[in-house]
């Protein structure tokens, strides 16, 4: 299927297997949840720092560079992007200007408007080297506010987009479902179907792939038909969309019952008369040393990556 090959977010590198493939599914989501979490009100080198162990964990990680070239391009991209337009656009603080000296009364033989008196214009010495607008040119001038505006966009656009497609691209989603399976496992002694949801979980990742290669089908059937869309009209455009879209529908929902059909032939009516058997899941020393760096790592955000 060539619209999964090509599809730059969400896929499983299943060859070659690297080191963030052999961790414990269970830390890899702390740690995603980690990376997601801390940047929330954290100050700019923090922000800065969780984006560029992102691509350090990329580079340390060995993983091909055809697989992540093409996502951490686009996102490197539009995080410039964002950082030059919110840094060069208006802070939002409008500061106004008041005179300290009071208006002169009206000279009614002049019949001149009021003026407002020039204050003195008298340097002092400053304490500081603090200046709030940063750089000015013309039009354009870079603030303080505008600066750490900008450096929150573009640092939580990577981030948030980033993280969770390094984490998909080295953990399959039997294993998500594990993990969350054995984290939520105690929430069935509140009579929580916890099999159910995390079976269902399973079935919403798996059936992914499978709305993709309809839309790819539904492509190449129109690309075969050769259809002149400049001569047919908005209105006949339109109905042509929405007939692929109501045979995209129907489609899935034949893919579906396909799905459910299988899974009653092989047992799975319910999760009490069926045993699920996910992956075996267990904490090796390397899992044990990683889970120490991330609560060192949440440490360091308590002390040192508080916003200011």
């Amino acid at each position: 299927m060539d619209i999964l090959r090509s599809l730059p977010i969400g896929l499983y590198l299943e060859q070659p297997i690297t080191w963030l493939h052999r961790l414990d599914p269970r830390i890899k989501l702390f740690g995603l949840l980690t990376f997601l979490l801390t940047p929330i009100q954290g100050n700019e080198l923090w922000r800065i720092a969780i984006a560029l162990l992102l691509i350090v964990l990329t580079f340390a990680s060995k993983i091909p560079m055809r697989v992540w070239k093409q996502q951490m391009g686009i996102l490197l991209l539009l995080a410039f992007m964002t950082f030059a337009i919110a840094t060069i656009s208006p802070d939002g603080f409008n500061a106004t200007v008041q005179p300290r000296r009071p208006i002169p009364e009206v000279n009614v033989a002049n019949d001149k408007p009021p003026t407002i008196a020039s204050p003195l214009t008298i340097k002092l010495p400053q304490p500081t080297s603090y200046n709030y607008v940063i750089w000015k040119a013309g039009n354009i001038t870079i603030t303080r506010r505008s600066r750490e505006l900008g450096v929150r966009v573009c640092t939580l656009i990577f981030t948030y987009l980033y993280a969770p497609t390094l984490f998909l691209l080295v953990t399959a989603p039997e294993e998500i479902t594990a993990a969350i399976a054995s984290i939520f496992a105690p929430l069935k002694f509140f009579k929580i179907p916890i099999v159910e949801i995390v079976l269902t979980l399973t079935l919403a990742l798996r059936f992914v792939p499978l709305v993709l290669e309809e839309v790819q089908n539904l492509g190449r059937a129109m690309r075969t038909r050769s259809i002149n869309w400049k001569k047919l009209g908005f209105k006949r455009t339109t109905q042509i969309w929405l007939i692929l879209a109501e045979r995209l529908i129907d489609n899935l929902f034949i893919r579906a019952e396909q799905t459910a059909s299988a899974m009653q032939v092989r047992g799975f009516t319910s999760p009490n008369t069926h045993l699920v058997v996910w992956n075996p899941l267990k904490l090796l020393p390397r899992d044990i040393v990683l889970l120490i760096l991330l609560v060192a790592m949440w440490g360091a955000r308590i002390y040192y990556g508080n916003e200011l």
